[in-house]
């Protein structure tokens, strides 16, 4: 009886293993994002915090702004006043 249980144990844990690995293997990368080489800031800001998407980067400034680019062109696309 011990060596079923076992046996069993054993199936189950490797039906789970292939199965996480056969469905992680579906899963592309996702594609690599470069960063731009320099950001040139409005007005002199400073900046606190930077993030990105595919197609726009932005840039949170110490004057509570956030400042969101094109990725294509560096241009500033839109200014959003961060209200306390």
């Amino acid at each position: 009886m011990v060596t079923a249980l076992t046996v069993t144990t054993i199936a189950g844990f490797t039906t789970i293993v292939v199965l996480f690995v056969i469905k992680f293997r579906e899963f592309s990368a996702p594609p690599i994002l470069e960063l731009p080489g320099s950001i040139s800031l409005p007005g002199g800001s400073s900046a606190v915090a930077f993030t990105q998407g595919l197609t726009w980067f932005a840039v949170v400034t110490k004057n509570d702004e956030i400042l969101i680019f094109d990725r294509n062109g560096g241009e500033l696309i839109r200014r959003i006043d961060i209200i306390d």
